[in-house]
């Protein structure tokens, strides 16, 4: 088993710490091991570019970042997928002039230095994720996540496609039937994550929804916390319409707030998704861009 480490500069603000605590609190696969305050970020997935095995470490010195891939597949795909998933690959030199555009994001970066938005490991997963929590409650979908793991998973990471085509419980709702199709699309390079970000985020949605079993809202997940696309406006999360109002007031129209967001859309979606939480006190994992609720 090889191991591989790439180190570089994040252009713009970055806390690991803030990463944690958002992944911690709003992701349904967390890490495997988040550690304490300063700790690396660990976490294993199944690379998309090869659909191998990695075990990942991520580590902070001021603005640089260290991410180190260990495992049998194409490491240098894999290091950059680790960068897409953390948001590590986006220029976020503009990032505090939103906040200055905007004083309501503003105030949200003050409380949340460094916080950029930590999506799936992959589309693959974002998709799956999407298919077990159609009609049914977080606490069961995660209860069926948690089951796939263990049946079909290895040293904690969700199962690869292959595994997952193997699938034969027989789930509500049509999942079995579903998860085989987002399985076999992965596996057809449908859901390829680097694919999907190079594309406009409308035509990103549009291929995902090629998939059986995914629709609209499905495909907005799979893009903006699969892809991890920074610059997608969030437009079927009632929580984030109902913050929106909160602090803008009812109106306000979304494109019109949304202007001075740009090219950040997703991370000021973001940050007021956070800030409801903080707020009501009501979040629980795994609910971000994750339900309709």
């Amino acid at each position: 088993m090889a191991r591989h480490m790439v180190e570089f500069e994040v252009a713009g603000p970055w806390s690991l710490e803030s990463s944690r605590e958002f992944w911690e609190e709003m992701a349904p696969v967390p890490p495997a091991d988040a550690g304490g305050a300063g700790a690396a970020l660990r976490t294993v997935f199944h690379a998309d570019a090869d659909w191998r095995q990695v075990a990942a470490e991520v580590a902070q010195s001021g603005s640089a970042a260290r991410v180190a891939v260990t495992g049998d597949g194409d490491l240098d795909a894999a290091a950059e997928q680790v960068r897409r998933f953390l948001s590590l690959d986006v220029d976020a030199g503009g990032w505090p002039a939103v906040g200055d555009r905007d004083p309501v994001i503003g105030r949200i970066q003050v409380r949340r230095p460094g916080l950029r938005p930590c999506g799936f490991h992959s589309p693959y997963e974002a998709a799956c994720w999407a298919v077990l929590t159609q009609r049914t409650g977080m606490s069961a979908a995660r209860g069926m996540r948690d089951d796939l793991i263990s049946r079909y998973g290895t040293g904690g990471a969700f199962p690869a496609p292959e595994a997952l085509r193997r699938l034969d419980a027989e789930l509500p709702w049509r999942k079995t039937e579903y998860l085989h199709a987002v399985a076999q699309t992965a596996l057809d390079g449908v859901l390829d994550g680097a694919q999907l970000r190079s594309l406009e985020p409308q035509d990103a949605m549009r291929q995902v929804q090629q998939v059986k079993g995914l629709g609209a809202f499905a495909a907005e997940l799979v893009v903006v916390r699969g892809a991890n696309h920074p610059d997608v406006l969030p437009t079927r999360e009632r929580r984030l319409a109902a913050e929106i109002t909160e602090q803008y007031g009812p109106e306000r129209e979304l494109s019109e707030i949304s202007e001075n967001w740009r090219p950040y859309r997703t991370w000021a979606a973001l940050h007021l998704r956070v800030q409801r939480g903080e707020r009501l006190g009501a979040e629980r994992p795994g609910t971000a861009w994750t339900s309709g609720g």
